[in-house]
């Protein structure tokens, strides 16, 4: 099912999980435990990532078959311009199409280590945008997904310029817009705000990542560049005892988000699972009030 069908369709907000693939051959079962552990909370879709420079990209690719053929879910394959030409991202698009997976999510990616320049990297695809356009001419079959910023692209200082840019990304086909994890949710509501305000009108879903280590927030903060954390948030986080209170500060700051943001009537949440499903689980069940229809 296209994801954007799963918008159109839903009547209450929709929940998706992103999951990355393991390195390591052995643990690719421990994933799927992982996964058999969200399915009871009915996710609509999930998602598989690439590594910098699609450096994962073909156990990207033999997961998101994987988790189609075996759970039956809806899986939407992150696709990047980094290190990828026109010729290789038929062949992949081709490749889904004949194990029915309908839906990627289009980004440019991360320059890999030794790479010279993101000019080198994206000859083909300089910028996400003409990926989007690529997939919408050549597979209108298959749903598009791309990134939004809350608070701000890292390489695009001008935020009048940021959303003009995510705008034509929408213009050239894509279907739904899933944010950066971040950590207030008056980020978020502006985000959307400006976005309505230039006339983008997809869906927006955010992006929900709860903290769980001390060394994982400040990680964090280098992967998502840009990513605020919020004073009351770090003040916690840095005089924990622990990481076993970090894990509850944590989840209870996530589920706060996830509890004010279906109040606000939002299309769905996606959460950042890091291919563990233990926070995840206690955020569904701490929201699962809110939840009941």
């Amino acid at each position: 099912m296209l994801v954007k069908e799963i918008f159109q369709s839903a009547t209450k907000p929709v929940f998706s999980f992103e999951f990355f693939p393991p390195k390591k051959t052995a643990d690719w079962d421990k994933l799927f435990h992982t996964i058999s552990e969200l399915i009871p909370f009915n996710p609509s879709y999930v998602s598989v990532t690439y590594g910098a420079g699609g450096s994962t990209r073909n156990r990207t690719h033999d997961l998101v078959t994987k988790i189609q053929r075996e759970t039956g879910l809806s899986v939407v394959s992150h696709l990047t311009c980094i290190c990828s030409g026109k010729e290789e991202i038929r062949q992949i698009l081709d490749e889904y199409s004949k194990h029915g997976i309908k839906n990627v999510l289009a980004l440019r990616g991360d320059l890999p280590p030794g790479s010279a320049s993101y000019e080198e990297a994206t000859k083909d695809f300089p910028h996400a945008v003409d990926l989007v356009r690529f997939i919408a001419e050549n597979f209108p079959d298959i749903g598009i997904g791309v990134a939004g910023f809350p608070e701000g692209h890292p390489q695009t200082p001008n935020r009048l310029q940021e959303i003009e840019y995510l705008k034509v990304k929408v213009d050239q086909g894509a279907d739904y817009i899933v944010t950066q994890l971040f950590f207030d949710n008056r980020d978020f509501f502006d985000f959307v705000g400006r976005c309505t305000l230039a006339g983008i009108n997809v869906p927006i879903i955010p992006g929900i990542m709860p903290v769980t280590t001390k060394k994982g927030l400040i990680r964090m903060s280098e992967l998502a560049l840009g990513a605020r954390i919020p004073a009351p948030l770090l003040k916690r986080v840095l005089e924990a005892s622990d990481d076993d209170e970090v894990v509850k500060i944590g989840i209870e700051w996530a589920t706060m988000q996830v509890k004010d943001l279906i109040g606000n009537h939002i299309k769905g949440v996606h959460f950042y699972t890091l291919n563990n499903a233990e926070a995840t689980r206690r955020i569904f069940q701490n929201i699962a009030e809110n939840t009941k229809t």
